[in-house]
């Protein structure tokens, strides 16, 4: 018994740790939270106590109003911690690829799956909305790397739906903080066995890829790449 409840408060230390450094970096970015939060829990446990005086149960009501106060409290730190989050991450290498990691269960996520030398870069998504496509950089130049990596997705899985998506502020471009709620509206096409069967597909192509024999030093002038990856009868 000592040894479970010495884990079970160790847990609830790491979460109460976890939920203080979240509240100090979120009241960097935004400076009223502390207001907001306070306001909100107070505000609610205010409203029931008052109630429940008012139809004579002065303690169901206040119980009552702790508990949806907390509630209220910690689903409205949530929101604002994200979109805090969010803001610091805005215009940053790689923001994309940290949302796609926290998007849910059912989504298997690849980044970096085509880069170019100003490291604009494409991430993959595979979900039961098909496989999405997610660019970060500059939107002249990843245009490029998307129409070629969906054309490489349309080949290799071409019955599975595939979407793309630039992230940034412009015309037709999803903000940041909005990718993931675009994402999860995408309709349901698949099952979950054709989503293991798509990233099958996709994981083998990786390592056949990371696997071929590449020469060593540039490519002499007119040489060209042996039929069948080099592989002798």
């Amino acid at each position: 018994m000592a040894r479970k409840e010495t884990a079970a408060d160790a847990a609830s230390a790491g979460r109460l740790k976890q939920i203080a450094l979240t509240y100090k970096m979120t009241r960097k970015a935004d400076k009223t939270i502390g207001l907001v939060l306070a306001a909100v829990g107070l505000g609610i446990f205010a409203v029931l106590l008052a109630i429940g005086f008012l139809i004579g149960h002065p303690v169901y009501g206040g119980i009552l109003g702790l508990m949806l106060g907390l509630l209220a409290t910690m689903i409205v730190f949530g929101r604002r911690a994200e979109r805090a989050a969010f803001g610091q991450m805005e215009g940053q290498p790689g923001a994309a690829a940290a949302v796609l990691d926290n998007i849910g269960r059912g989504w298997v996520t690849t980044p970096a799956v085509a880069m170019n030398r100003s490291q604009d870069v494409v991430h993959r998504a595979v979900g039961k909305a098909g496989i999405v496509l997610v660019a970060e950089g500059n939107p002249n130049r990843v245009k490029s790397l998307l129409a070629a990596e969906k054309k490489k997705m349309n080949r290799i899985v071409a019955d599975v739906p595939v979407h793309d998506v630039i992230v940034g502020d412009g015309e037709g471009q999803v903000p940041l903080k909005k990718l993931r709620t675009t994402m999860l509206k995408y309709p349901r096409v698949l099952t979950g066995p054709q989503v293991t069967a798509t990233n099958d597909r996709l994981r083998a192509l990786g390592d056949l890829m990371s696997n071929m024999p590449l020469p060593k030093g540039p490519m002499p002038k007119g040489m060209r790449m042996p039929k069948g990856g080099g592989r002798g009868r």
